[in-house]
């Protein structure tokens, strides 16, 4: 046997260290070669390590959050190859893409072999009579049952004039307890998870943008109705072209609006204290995705027709969620647009995402 050392690689120009997002493997797992180890992100994106060997993973570099250095070990794997050579591996840089951990550097380290020792098996214990359980004296219905495990109610604390329980007698225990019953809604325990990754990285953002931002919101109402009228006939004559939601229209009202209130499509350096206004408007379309909210950037959204608009979101939308998206498409805004239309609601004021100085909410 032989001790591998798997070494974090160079997954990208200018990376030093990268979060561990996700574990798929556990000390004592048996890894076969090219098997999914763990998932790293970097400021670019989240890259996929796999085992370039087969054996029993023996030691892991942290827990979920940590962060480990390019070169330093990984993961550690025993491997049952029979070998006392030293290998080496040249390094290569493996890009933003999934990343196969064969390409990294990894060391194999000599260990004596150990004789495998097989403890007997435990004589199975006797078998032991359980005491026969008490047949329930409650008698009801499926349905009456169920209403009662939906209620949190004991049948056997309900009483009833006829040979069996019915719903009336629920409706006259419930009646006769205030309406109430004890444990009518479950109890959950504690749960505690470790923000990491994106979610991570959204959270300081945000928190930063609420302490170094003056926030101000000013509400509007519109009647919309000639709009969903004009929405509605496009839609009918749009052939091969994407379904229009009132997103393209919105974007398009920015662009047009953007013209005479260019202090809204700017950034803001709170340190070097200056002011960008853009001429361009690359707006930022906050999308939920399973790994928190994104915001893929639409370039030049005031230069594009609501076609070519509905377009661009539906590519964008559906990078962020598949985890596709690159850095550049999830970078560079001037202005973010926030609809929250499919969630209802009256108004909603969103945090800014710095270092832009506006956001605009749509309910």
């Amino acid at each position: 046997m032989s001790l591998f050392v798997f070494k974090l690689p160079d997954i990208g120009e200018g990376i030093a260290e990268a979060e561990i997002v996700a574990w798929h493997v556990k000390v004592g797992d048996r890894v076969e070669e090219d098997q999914q180890l763990a998932d790293m992100m970097t400021d670019k994106a989240t890259v996929e390590m796999e085992s370039p060997v087969a054996g029993t993973v023996v030691r892991l570099a942290g827990e979920v959050g940590d962060m480990v250095a390019i070169g330093a070990s990984l993961v550690e794997i025993e491997s049952h190859a029979d070998t006392n050579a030293v290998e080496s591996r040249d390094e290569q840089p493996l890009g933003d893409g999934a990343v196969h951990a064969s390409a990294a550097m990894e060391q194999a380290i000599p260990v004596s072999g150990t004789e495998e020792v097989t403890a007997p098996a435990p004589a199975p214990a006797a078998p032991v009579e359980q005491p026969a359980q008490p047949q329930s004296k409650s008698l009801a219905s499926p349905a009456v049952r169920q209403r009662a495990r939906d209620l949190g109610i004991d049948l056997g604390a309900v009483r009833t004039t006829a040979d069996r329980i019915r719903h009336a007698d629920l409706d006259a225990y419930l009646l006769y307890n205030g309406g109430t019953v004890s444990g009518s809604a479950p109890k959950r325990a504690d749960e505690t998870s470790k923000v990491v990754g994106l979610r991570r990285k959204i959270a300081e953002n945000m928190a930063e943008a609420k302490r170094r931002i003056p926030h101000f919101t000013l509400v509007e109402e519109f009647d919309v109705t000639d709009l969903e009228a004009t929405r509605a006939m496009m839609n009918r004559d749009r052939g091969d072209s994407p379904k229009l939601t009132l997103l393209p229209f919105l974007i398009t009202a920015m662009g047009k609006a953007i013209a005479d209130w260019p202090m809204l499509n700017a950034t803001f350096d709170d340190e070097a204290m200056t002011v960008t206004r853009h001429g361009s408007m690359h707006l930022g379309m906050a999308t939920q995705t399973q790994g928190g909210l994104m915001v893929p950037v639409i370039r030049d959204a005031q230069a594009r027709s609501v076609w070519a608009l509905a377009s661009e979101i539906a590519r964008l939308a559906d990078a962020a969620k598949t985890g596709k998206a690159t850095r550049d498409e999830l970078s560079g805004s001037t202005i973010t647009l926030s609809s929250l239309g499919p969630m209802g609601g009256i108004t909603s004021t969103p945090v800014i995402n710095r270092p832009e100085v506006a956001i605009i909410a749509v309910n």
